[in-house]
Order: C-alpha cells, then sequence, then structure tokens
C-alpha cells in the first residue's frame, strides 16, 4: 500500500505541474481580447477530435485523444514559439523533449514512457493519427486567430497556407481546411476594408 500511495502523491504532484500549461499563453486571443492558453488550446482541439470520430471510423480515437491532450506538453517551461517565426526545429523538439522529461519527472517510469512515446508519434507525423492531429492542431489555430481578436498586425495570410501540408489526402480534411480558409479570406477582408 505504501508503493501506490507514493505513486498516487506523484501524480498530485504531475497534476499540479500541469498548471503551468494554463499559464503558458499563446500567440492567440478570445474575442474579449485574453490571450489563450496553451491548456486551452489542447483542450479545444481534444473536443475539435472527438466529434470527428464518426467520420474516421478507422483510426483509434483514443490515442488521437490523448495525443491532443499531450501534443504541447514540452511548452510547459519555455512556452509557445509562433510558427511565423520559423525557428529551428530539431532545437525545438531537444527543448520540449527536456521540458517533458521535467514535467513528467514525478510519474513511474511506465507512465512517462507512455506520454513520451504518444509525443514521439506525434512529432515525427508518420502514423494516421498523428497526420490527423497535427492537421486538427493547426485547424484549431487559425480557428482561433479567425475567430478571436487579433492586432492590427497580425499576418492573416500566413493562415492561408499555414499546415497545409498535414491536409491528408481526406475529403473530409481538405473541407474543413477550405471553410477555415474561407473565414480567413474573409477576415482578411474585412481588415483590407478598414
Amino acid at each position: 500500500m505504501n508503493n501506490q500511495n507514493s505513486d498516487l502523491q506523484n501524480i498530485i504532484s504531475f497534476v499540479k505541474e500541469l498548471e503551468h500549461l494554463k499559464n503558458t499563453l499563446r500567440t492567440a486571443w478570445t474575442k474579449d481580447k485574453r490571450q489563450e492558453s496553451v491548456a486551452e488550446h489542447s483542450w479545444r482541439l481534444a473536443i475539435f477530435s472527438l466529434v470527428l470520430e464518426d467520420h474516421f471510423l478507422n483510426m483509434d480515437f483514443n490515442k488521437i485523444i490523448r495525443m491532443c491532450l499531450i501534443h504541447d506538453l514540452g511548452e510547459a517551461y519555455e512556452g509557445d514559439t509562433p510558427a511565423i517565426l520559423n525557428i529551428n526545429k530539431q532545437e525545438k523538439l531537444q527543448q520540449e523533449s527536456q521540458s517533458i522529461s521535467k514535467l513528467t519527472a514525478s510519474l513511474s517510469e511506465n507512465t512517462r514512457n507512455k506520454i513520451f512515446e504518444l509525443w514521439e508519434e506525434y512529432n515525427k507525423g508518420e502514423t494516421e493519427e498523428a497526420k490527423l492531429v497535427k492537421a486538427l492542431d493547426k485547424m484549431e489555430t487559425i480557428i482561433q486567430h479567425n475567430q478571436g481578436y487579433t492586432p492590427l498586425d497580425f499576418n492573416h495570410e500566413f493562415n492561408v497556407t499555414y499546415g497545409k501540408e498535414f491536409l491528408l489526402h481526406n475529403p473530409i480534411i481538405k473541407t474543413l481546411r477550405n471553410y477555415i480558409e474561407n473565414e480567413t479570406k474573409n477576415k482578411i477582408k474585412q481588415r483590407d476594408l478598414t
């Protein structure tokens, strides 16, 4: 019983450490001009994937939802880097890997390995599940940019092409992306009229 109690206390320590993701802000704002957190983005991404399950019956949605929830754990300490900055991806992955190791340090080796393997699968982007999560991740970000407040100098044109390499060869994803892209183009037109 002593090992179990210790393990449970370590889980609580991990959950407390996750607060960093609530406090880590992204470069996206809500309609109310409040900057969104990494945790909010990951939560909405997980719900986005959940409601698409009936359109992708051949995929493992348990894995997909878990992947959505952990895909940005590496931003807990270093923060979110805007995609438009086009930073060195290998350095970013190494930094995020170290953050995940620190974040999950209190967990059992088995649990740490499960989280890390899922995070690696997402970042490699080779499985159908990882490709879907990457596509939805980019789309959720663009939806937030379209829906929320953006500064006057915000580059909506970047969003027209952002993440297109993750579209898969899937008509559902392409249709969703087209809807979102049309919203982006309308946002650009509205901005240009003011």
